[in-house]
């Protein structure tokens, strides 16, 4: 039986491809943890192998999200939602994240999904990490009415890719969680498409005999993603790429962005990865 009425695992596949200047690809399978906020202690308590702001096989630290201090994560979004004039009255949040595995993680997005009261979405807050220690987050409203299926842009505010500038737009592809879940990032500049980076999976329920299948599927995940984040800027060295110039984060943490959304028909089926 679920321990967690609204928590679930996602386990499928990262795909990245990169465009220009030279073509290069890598795809990866990993899983995800979809932890509604709320929900969070009494997984922990209800769990042998999830611990929350503890060593366990698995965790989650409210200091590896948000502003880092790990006071309360809720308390946190729901200042940004209000800062962006949105107040969901104690509506549901449910963050997608890497949990940490036996005490470590990296996080390259985790993605906030903010409800109001009765359900609906109000805001995705897409909270990005770049390998040398600094945090951003892009926190865009949704309109009532919305499909499962949607899309949202933003300008790009943060380093992310030694090989990247900070310059161009992000489009994001993202199909509410349900049986399956699919997030499609696509970077842009001013010459067109520059990069894709996507994820699909299918649910699992979040309990322990899932959470040990995962383990052994996956040993040392998190471990992984970094070790592989940086092989590849190894091969993309090799293959021409230079470092481009890294600036300062950005004064504000967040950045809110305006509504500007696209949705497909309800009837149009799920977002597929790029």
């Amino acid at each position: 039986m679920s321990i967690g009425a609204q928590s679930k695992l996602y386990e499928g596949e990262v795909f990245h491809r990169r465009l220009r200047p030279h073509v290069h690809e890598l795809s990866y399978r990993v899983f995800y943890m979809l932890l509604d906020l709320d929900e969070i202690g009494s997984l922990a308590r209800r769990s042998w192998l999830f611990g929350h702001n503890r060593f366990s096989l698995f965790s989650f630290h409210d200091g590896d999200h948000g502003d880092g201090r790990g006071g309360s994560l809720r308390s946190w979004v729901e200042a940004q939602l209000l800062r962006a004039g949105i107040d969901i009255a104690g509506g549901r949040i449910s963050v997608l994240c890497f949990p940490r595995v036996l005490g470590y993680v990296f996080n390259p997005i985790s993605v906030y999904l903010c409800h109001r009261p009765d359900g609906t979405l109000a805001a995705v807050l897409y909270e990005v990490n770049n390998t040398f220690g600094d945090r951003h987050s892009y926190l865009i409203p949704v309109e009532e009415g919305a499909a499962d299926a949607l899309t949202q842009d933003c300008d790009k505010a943060f380093y992310v890719s030694p090989f990247l500038p900070v310059a161009g737009r992000y489009h994001f592809k993202l199909l509410r969680p349900g049986a399956r879940f699919a997030l499609t990032i696509r970077e842009s500049d001013q010459d067109g498409a520059l990069l894709t980076a996507s994820f699909a999976g299918r649910a699992k329920p979040f309990r322990d005999r899932e959470l040990l299948a995962a383990f052994f599927r996956h040993p040392l995940m998190t471990l992984k993603v970094v070790a592989g984040i940086h092989v590849e800027a190894a091969r993309l060295w090799r293959k021409g790429l230079r470092l481009a110039a890294r600036p300062a984060a950005p004064a504000s943490p967040v950045t809110i962005v305006k509504p500007a959304v696209s949705f497909r028909d309800k009837s149009g089926g799920a977002v597929p990865p790029a």
